[in-house]
């Protein structure tokens, strides 16, 4: 479980709506010194930016650290970020991270780092039932600070950045520290602060997983099913190349081809660049960059067999599952559903689905065997558990 990190100056209040600029950290003696002021702090916050809407292989691309009296940006591209992985994974120390999976995803991916302790307030504003549990909605709610909206998407990877850029990566971790405390008294006050240390107690173990490309995906694309034959094996082809594309660009697929266009090349068959440039969704620029391998991707699709939906697979505990499962499972979604509303929260925060299907497949009959199933913590076990059991037990008619 995580340790319950002691009070420190700043930790507190609000913070200063108009924060001092950070510190840009972008040599290893600026590291160096980041790291002996942040080995004593109990607590420090985390985020992290990447360059996913810019780039194929997307990667880390800035870490903001935030501690009681000073935020900091690390530059990636600039300074090795191995050192950082003592802090990340000391026990001592605990970060603080809003919607903290995709920055433990992106950094064990790039670096291979270990985490320990983490406070997520996004997940503690979820348990609370907090309406809004996006950082710009709390930020403005709590601390009457307003996000850039239109630096959300922006690239990253791109040196410099400019002083705007900085600005707004410093505000996802200056208030973090503050948020938290006054989160954790919350959950206290509400007696939810043991499920919350059962959820913190889980991010450390996430792990990235490379997901391959599926030369299928393209059945997932909106509109292709409603393809004829000869517009199916054209859009494999273009999908095909895409990707192809994508990599070789360094770009992301859909900053290439948009996939409606892909789509919609398909259903038109075009003949030649003319017709392809009144394909909706391609631009002059499109046609003139890619038009030719786009046009031969189109014969190789007219040429060839036009591809047969891919079969579901039913081997093993993921394929679909037998009617028995399917009604506990149906009956532990309404039961979910209902004991969210009393608690005033989504309902995954009571039990995610894939949880839910796990007990519905193992259908246990005592709180030994639920526990055994490693699906949830002693303090859901001990909210849910008999609930639970009942219900298996006595059917859907018998929810409570």
């Amino acid at each position: 479980m995580s340790t319950t990190p002691r009070q420190s100056s700043g930790e507190t209040g609000p913070r200063p709506a108009n924060p001092s600029p950070p510190v840009v950290v972008d040599t290893r003696q600026k590291l160096a010194a980041l790291l002996e002021t942040a080995r004593q702090e109990p607590v420090i916050g985390v985020d992290t930016e990447s360059n996913s809407l810019f780039a194929y292989f997307h990667r880390v691309c800035l870490v903001q650290i935030s501690l009681p009296d000073c935020d900091y940006v690390i530059d990636p591209l600039a300074v090795d970020l191995t050192p950082l992985d003592e802090i990340f994974a000391s026990e001592r120390c605990q970060k603080v991270f809003h919607a903290a999976e995709n920055d433990i995803l992106g950094l064990k991916r790039d670096y291979r780092f270990t985490f320990a302790n983490i406070f997520d307030t996004m997940l503690a504003a979820r348990i609370l039932g907090w309406p809004q549990a996006g950082l710009a909605a709390i930020l403005a709610d709590r601390y009457a600070v307003q996000l850039n909206k239109s630096l959300q998407r922006a690239d990253w990877g791109r040196r410099p950045l400019d002083r705007a850029l900085l600005a707004y990566a410093q505000l996802d971790t200056h208030y973090l520290l503050a948020l938290r405390s006054q989160q954790e008294a919350e959950l206290r006050a509400r007696g939810r602060w043991e499920e919350a240390q059962e959820g913190f107690a889980r991010l450390p173990q996430v792990e990235w997983v490379e997901k391959p490309f599926d030369p299928d995906g393209f059945w997932s694309l909106p509109g292709a099913r409603d393809l004829g034959p000869t517009s199916l094996a054209i859009l494999q082809q273009v999908f095909l190349w895409r990707e192809q594309q994508a990599r070789k660009e360094d770009r992301p697929p859909f900053k290439v081809i948009d996939q409606r266009a892909l789509v919609e090349i398909s259903r038109q068959q075009p003949a030649d660049l003319a017709a392809l440039r009144l394909v909706a969704g391609m631009s002059g620029g499109q046609v003139q960059r890619y038009g030719a391998a786009l046009m031969q991707a189109i014969g190789r699709g007219r040429q060839g067999t036009p591809p047969a939906l891919p079969r579901r697979s039913n081997n093993g505990g993921n394929g679909r599952p037998d009617p028995k499962t399917t009604e506990r499972y149906d009956a532990l979604r309404a039961w979910r559903t209902e004991r969210a509303f009393q608690r005033g929260v989504d309902p995954d925060v009571i039990l995610t689905n894939d949880q839910l299907m796990t007990i519905a497949r193992q259908a246990p009959v005592s709180l030994e065997e639920m526990a055994a199933a490693h699906v949830m913590g002693p303090w859901k076990l001990h909210e849910y558990g008999a609930a639970i059991l009942s219900l298996l037990r006595d059917g859907p008619s018998h929810r409570r």
